[in-house]
């Protein structure tokens, strides 16, 4: 079994990350025998303008995150994409076996481009295509995807069955999904009907990974809710989208159902269950934040983990490169 995932480096940490992809990448190395390979999607980065120091940054600073939240560095490949140029270079021979029709039914793109599609990048148009090269040039197994991903993977099987077909070499494997538990779904602070992000004007929105206990107490207990108790069921909570958000928060950190939640707190009102939700967000964070600040402060450390992760992930790339550039005919 080999596992390869990435995430984009985007600044601002928050709740929505850590209890997304970060901790069930965690999971996985611990849990689950054969190579994992994770990456900081910083080529994926670029199909929208970033300032370049701000791309640097962002970059280390997911490091720092996702090795304080528990990825070992030992256990799994850590690196970011720029320093393995193999993604890009296979990226660009899978652009030759991509159907533009494929990549037109994308609806990530039709989403991210909004009414704008004319002004913006190829890259964004066409990334898709580098995210199968992400996988493919491991020869992964799995992938783990959420229900906004599970049509990129199908294209990445798409492209490694057409390339295998039309040059009759068994070049790439083609890899299964792995449907992570039902992660909650974590909305913003302020409007349970917006996801969490970093995007959004208000702090308030959102926990992030540096705020101290008090700044998570005071966001926690500004949260929007309504005024009715907590139902006993979960029934209860359908057309409550708040209440939802900050039992579904509360479920997921304590690893227990929203059942079980309800069971415990049905009947109180907010003024209990917000304290309750406060606490054990500072709990589950504080080791989390306490290593993610010192480590982002270690851009030296940071890089080091990065440059070897890299130098891992190009060896196992390489045998696969060679056999597409061979199957092609192209002379290297």
């Amino acid at each position: 079994m080999r596992v390869v995932s990435g995430i984009q480096p985007t600044g601002n940490l928050h709740l929505g990350n850590y209890l997304g992809a970060i901790r069930n990448w965690v999971r996985m190395q611990d849990e689950n025998d054969g190579d994992k390979l994770y990456f900081l999607a910083d080529l994926h980065a670029i199909t929208v303008y970033n300032k370049p120091d701000d791309l640097a940054n962002n970059t280390r600073e997911m490091a720092a995150a996702l090795i304080a939240s528990g990825i070992d560095p030992d256990r799994s490949v850590l690196f970011n994409q720029a320093r393995v140029p193999a993604h890009a270079e296979l990226a660009w021979l899978l652009f030759c076996t991509a159907r533009i029709g494929w990549l037109n039914r994308m609806t990530q793109f039709k989403d991210k481009a909004g009414k704008n599609r004319e002004g913006v990048s190829v890259g964004l148009f066409a990334y898709p295509v580098l995210q199968a090269a992400d996988v493919l040039l491991y020869q992964a197994t799995h992938v783990p995807v959420g229900e906004d991903q599970k049509q990129h993977l199908e294209l990445a099987r798409d492209i490694a069955q057409k390339f295998n077909t039309d040059y009759e070499a068994e070049v790439f494997t083609l890899p299964d999904p792995i449907i992570p538990p039902a992660a909650a779904r974590i909305m913003s602070l302020r409007d349970g009907t917006s996801k969490m992000s970093k995007s959004d004007p208000s702090d308030m929105s959102r926990i992030n990974l540096t705020d101290d206990a008090d700044t998570i107490m005071q966001k926690v207990k500004k949260a929007k809710t309504d005024p009715e108790p907590l139902p006993a069921d979960k029934a209860g909570l359908e057309g409550r989208p708040e209440a939802q958000n900050l039992v579904g928060i509360y479920a997921a950190l304590a690893d227990e159902s929203v059942e079980a939640i309800l069971a415990r707190f049905g009947g109180q009102g907010f003024g209990a269950f917000k304290p309750a939700l406060g606490e054990l967000l500072i709990e589950t964070l504080r080791p989390i934040t306490e290593r993610f600040n010192a480590l982002r402060q270690d851009t030296a450390t940071l890089d080091s983990i990065l440059v070897r992760g890299a130098e891992r992930a190009s060896q196992l790339a390489a045998p696969t490169l060679a056999q597409t550039y061979a199957a092609l005919g192209l002379q290297k």
